[in-house]
């Protein structure tokens, strides 16, 4: 049977190769643009439009115009990525018709590169050499110093300048060697792409002498393996914003087009699958899983191999897997990302969890807001089932193995387990009591295991690459990597990937670049609604579910929030409860009532009207809260208001004793008073303001009626000489 299984996917490989062998000979040039939903807010699809009408204009049949998911990089979509035969991949940042017009005819037609609109102004080829420096700690602690500070300096002594030999710390490349008694790190060299382990001082003289020096690769030193992402990195290795990220759940999005299984065969797709039902070795795999610390990527952190094992080893022979795509926390869209770039990686670990727990039915529980995430499942579903892969006999194994897929309505409960089962059952979307846990009685009263998109898109990579290579990535008890929306004040938002015990630091300043000129970190809110406000202090944190939890916060699904000294925290908190009251189901009191009565207390606060009392209420509703609510949602969700009170209690004291916004941001304690010094009579703030509250002759000083100001801050805004200000 192992044979016949090999026969079928190696067919299935030589056939997705063959075509893109064709697809090379027939269209060298590739032209490939983002997208996903928040590119295509961005304009994507009207520029894919413009590429496809100037393909059609100059007759060319030698342009593959294709879609890809989306890379992460937020603030710079759309982005459009050009390879010519020969050249370096280039990406461009915001593009749009007009752009799409100038990239067409000077770089596709001509060979010139459009500087000005590549993303982070790199063009490719600006370094002679590039080399990049694993950035790991465990890189560096096992050679006990730093080789690219060390690598610099040798440059720097050698005449050499920086613009002629780039020299980065990058992300984890996963090459750690496998035990302490050979020390090295990996160092990537471009152009050329050259991998080489380094065990010291004497290695890295070699490698600029004969490479940099004299342009002969040391071959003595070259490391076979290849990154995981080597894929992305390839196409993206000069942008700074990914240079710090491990991408292994996002390691196709942004590559591939997800809606071509032949795209992701020709990456590895689906042998992590076809070397499990060679196996037949459920319970190994379920070992390996252990081994690895993957734990859950939703938010809870529940080691996954434990959960598997706990359905595996139940009597029911009727068991169900389900992958949780009810993604609800504000400005989280991690897995819609997934989703939308990379559906067959997802659906490959579902076939993976399901064989190892002996399912033979999965669920997709989408949101019904994600239509186009939806549309590539249901694409990656029909071509997996076509080819074989999904359905009877997978790949002539004995093993079958259906998924259907589920809308939810959008409610933020039912991202919780049992809540998830009522709505998928079609009964109200509201948590039960455990136990039982939904591993011993869960949908249709049967054994499910219930994982998220990115718990189940790291499946087969510690499959194909192994449970130790994976573990070493993270920390002892969390392997691997986690996604994080990066959000807020920070200068380059987007999706990031980086080991588990990166510190916030390395995310906020090293990958989003800290806060805009002029600004100062004040907080960092990480896990979404549930989720706890750190102030500046901790940015030294690691990240990790331990370590958050340890100073007053959670991973959460993954969702991170940067502030600076313009937020207010009790506003912020109260925003967020405000979203959780609201989402909450209703059927357990300290959740109902609890999270109501903490609202409201922070409403007088921020209203003006909070008294002294007011800090022990919350702190004592809060701990009760957490304490008796029936569900995840609940206990969590005064997480916000108990992590500003502990970190940012002067600013509560303010609003109460001083009725006094410090980051004047709570509009019913600012108001706006003009400077007589600096008014000079031009009445632009008058002819701003809606409600008529401001007087004055032209070139006299001017006033404010706090009366009938309604604090608008048009006036401010208006004003060309800063006379007005806000208190």
């Amino acid at each position: 049977m192992t044979a016949a299984i090999a026969a079928r996917y190696a067919a299935l490989v030589d056939r997705a190769r063959e075509a893109a062998a064709r697809q090379r000979e027939t269209t060298p040039i590739r032209i490939r643009v983002g997208s996903a939903t928040c590119e295509n807010a961005a304009g994507a699809a009207e520029v894919y439009d413009e590429f496809a009408r100037h393909i059609r204009a100059a007759g060319r049949r030698d342009i593959r115009l294709y879609r890809t998911g989306c890379t992460g990089r937020c603030s710079c979509e759309p982005i459009v990525g050009v390879m010519l035969p020969g050249q370096a991949p280039v990406q461009y940042s915001q593009v749009d018709r007009d752009k799409a017009h100038e990239i067409f005819t000077s770089h596709v037609q001509q060979g010139t590169v459009v500087s000005d609109l590549v993303l982070d102004g790199e063009a490719g080829g600006t370094h002679r050499y590039q080399l990049f420096f694993c950035g790991s700690q465990r890189c560096a602690r096992s050679l006990g110093r730093d080789l690219g500070t060390l690598c610099r300096a040798k440059l720097a002594a050698a005449g050499i300048d920086e613009h002629d030999v780039g020299v980065v710390h990058t992300h984890c490349f996963g090459l750690c060697p496998a035990g302490p008694e050979n020390p090295a790190t990996p160092v990537l060299v471009r152009p050329g792409k050259v991998l080489y382990r380094v065990t010291g001082e004497a290695d890295l003289d070699a490698i600029l002498t004969e490479h940099v020096g004299q342009g002969r690769p040391v071959d003595r030193l070259r490391l076979a393996a290849h990154p995981v992402d080597q894929g992305f990195f390839d196409l993206y290795g000069d942008v700074a914003f990914f240079h710090r990220q491990t991408r292994l759940a996002l390691r196709n999005s942004g590559v591939i087009d997800p809606e071509s299984l032949d795209d992701y065969l020709r990456v590895q797709g689906f042998a992590a699958l076809a070397a499990v039902l060679e196996r037949q070795d459920p319970a190994g795999l379920i070992a390996a899983i252990d081994q690895s610390r993957l734990r859950g990527r939703g938010g809870g952190g529940y080691p996954t191999g434990l959960k598997w094992r706990q359905a595996a080893e139940s009597p029911d022979a009727i068991r169900y897997l389900v992958c949780n795509a009810d993604e609800g926390d504000p400005g989280a869209f991690m897995d819609r990302s997934m989703l939308e770039g990379d559906p067959f990686s997802v659906l490959e670990g579902m076939l993976i969890a399901g064989y190892a727990i002996g399912a033979r039915q999965g669920y997709f529980y989408v949101r019904a807001e994600y239509p186009l995430a939806v549309g590539r499942i249901t694409r990656a579903i029909e071509q997996a089932r076509a080819a074989g892969l999904l359905g009877a006999d997978i790949l002539g194994s004995g093993y079958d193995f259906d998924v259907q897929i589920r809308l939810g309505a959008g409610a933020f409960v039912c991202g919780e387990e049992t809540a998830l089962i009522q709505s998928i059952e079609g009964g109200r979307g509201e948590p039960r009591v455990r136990p039982p846990y939904p591993t011993t009685q869960g949908l249709f009263g049967h054994p499910t295991v219930i994982n998220n998109v990115e718990t189940l898109a790291n499946v087969p990579v510690i499959v194909h690459y192994g449970a130790s290579w994976f573990h070493q990535i993270g920390t002892e008890r969390s392997g691997g990597t986690k996604v994080f929306a990066l959000a807020g004040k920070v200068r380059h938002t987007g999706l990031v990937e980086v080991p588990m015990g990166a510190t916030l630091r390395q995310i906020v300043f090293d990958i989003g670049g800290g806060p805009p000129p002029g600004k100062t970190l004040k907080a960092i809110q990480t896990g979404g609604p549930s989720g706890g406000c750190l102030p500046a202090a901790c940015l030294d944190t690691a990240v990790d579910f331990d370590a958050l939890s340890e100073v007053g916060s959670i991973m959460g699904s993954g969702g991170m929030i940067a502030m600076d000294e313009d937020d207010c925290m009790v506003d912020i908190a109260r925003f967020f409860l405000s979203f959780t009251q609201n989402e909450s189901c209703g059927k357990c009191t300290p959740c109902r009532e609890g999270t109501k009565r903490m609202l409201e207390i922070l409403e007088r606060i921020t209203t003006g009207k909070g008294v002294p009392e007011d800090l022990e209420r919350l702190a004592r509703l809060g701990g009760l809260v957490k304490k008796a609510s029936l569900c995840g949602l609940g206990r969590a969700a005064p997480n916000p208001v108990l992590s500003t009170l502990r970190h940012y209690r002067h600013e509560y004291e303010a609003h109460i004793h001083q009725r006094r916004c410090p980051a004047h941001r709570c509009v019913a304690l600012i108001h706006y008073e003009i400077d007589t010094d600096r008014c000079v009579g031009c009445t632009v703030c008058a002819r701003a303001c809606p409600v008529g509250c401001i007087t004055g002759l032209r070139q006299e000083a001017h006033a404010i009626d706090q009366q009938r100001c309604i604090k608008c801050g048009r006036c401010a805004e208006a004003c060309r000489f800063d006379a007005v200000a806000k208190l």
